[in-house]
């Protein structure tokens, strides 16, 4: 588990194990608002999530079925959390997942939704797959 954190506000962990709602899930990135990071009782982030993210990013690869990570980005709305990215590299799209809204496919340009307490930062699709290329 590798995390990042963002000044207190957020922190973003792959490939970690969220139990909630009778499952066991572990999207690519998992974000987490500060204040429901649990930790142990040395004040480390503790070893077990037994929690939905607060942000979901998931992003398909070969060999991967679409709706196989679609479900699981659903399961994670329907159980609290309040975003969802499913990242197609592909087509270099991403599908935003929101509570109580239909999914929403972003290309290029298009300004991507990100949590609350991240008023300032904007992010586009075309970002997204830049910081991918090898310069």
């Amino acid at each position: 588990m590798r995390w990042v954190n963002y000044s207190k506000k957020l922190s973003s962990l792959t490939e970690l194990r969220c139990t909630f709602g009778g499952r066991s899930l572990v999207p690519d990135i998992a974000v987490f608002e500060w204040s429901r990071i649990p930790t142990d009782e040395d004040g480390e982030i503790a070893n077990r999530f037994n929690s939905f993210p607060d942000w979901t990013i998931e992003i398909l690869s070969p060999d991967q079925s679409p709706n196989r990570i679609i479900s699981k980005i659903i399961f994670c709305i329907n159980h609290g959390t309040k975003l969802g990215w499913f990242t197609d590299p592909n087509d270099k799209s991403v599908m935003v997942f929101q509570p109580g809204q239909l999914p929403e496919v972003k290309y290029n340009n298009d300004r991507l939704p990100v949590l609350d307490v991240l008023p300032n930062w904007q992010v586009q699709v075309a970002d997204i797959f830049g910081w991918l290329k090898v310069k």
